[in-house]
C-alpha cells in the first residue's frame, strides 16, 4: 500500500509518500510546494493543485491521508489553510484518492507515543522510523508524519 501524506497550507504544502507492508513502512519520497505570497490568490492554489497532482502522477499512490483542519485565533489565516486544503484534496479527487483525515493529536500518538509530542520529536522519531531519508523541511516531515499515522492506524488491529 503506498500512502500519500498531506501537511496542507498556503505558503507551503508538504508532501510524504511511505510503502506500508502490514507493520512495516518505508520511505518513497517527500518534498514541499511553496507558493509565491505576492502572486494572486487563484494562481498560488492553481500552482499547489498542479504541483500535487504531478506528485500523484508520479508515485501513483493507493490512498492519502491529512490533518483534520484546525481553527486559528485570526479568521484570515484559517480561511487561507482552507482554501490551500480544498487545493490539496482536489487533487486527490483528480485522481480518484481516497482522502483519510486524521487530527494532528492522534498522528503525534501514533508516531511518537505522545499526543502532545513537539516538531523536533516528531522528526527525531522520523529519523528512526525511515532511517536514510533525506526529508525536505518541516512541512515535508509533518506530511510523512501523517502517511505514517495512516498506515499505523489502518494496521492497528479493529482499525478501519
Amino acid at each position: 500500500m503506498i500512502i500519500l501524506g498531506l501537511d496542507p497550507s498556503l505558503s507551503c504544502t508538504g508532501w510524504g509518500i511511505i510503502r506500508a507492508e502490514g507493520s512495516r513502512i518505508t520511505h518513497i519520497g517527500n518534498g514541499q510546494v511553496p507558493t509565491d505570497a505576492k502572486m494572486p490568490m487563484t494562481e498560488r492554489l492553481a500552482a499547489l493543485q498542479q504541483a500535487l497532482a504531478a506528485v500523484i502522477a508520479a508515485h501513483s499512490p493507493d490512498r492519502a491521508a491529512a490533518e483534520e483542519v484546525f481553527v486559528n485565533k485570526n479568521p484570515q489565516s484559517t480561511l487561507k489553510l482552507a482554501q490551500a486544503r480544498g487545493a490539496v484534496l482536489a487533487a486527490c479527487g483528480g485522481a480518484g484518492l481516497t482522502v483519510n483525515e486524521h487530527a494532528a493529536r492522534l498522528v503525534k500518538k501514533a508516531v511518537v507515543g505522545t499526543g502532545g509530542a513537539d516538531k523536533t520529536q516528531v522528526q527525531a522519531m522520523l529519523k528512526i522510523l525511515l532511517p536514510g531519508a533525506k526529508i525536505a523541511g518541516a512541512d515535508a516531515a509533518d506530511a510523512l508524519a501523517v502517511a505514517i499515522a495512516d498506515a499505523h492506524l489502518s494496521y492497528a488491529p479493529g482499525a478501519r
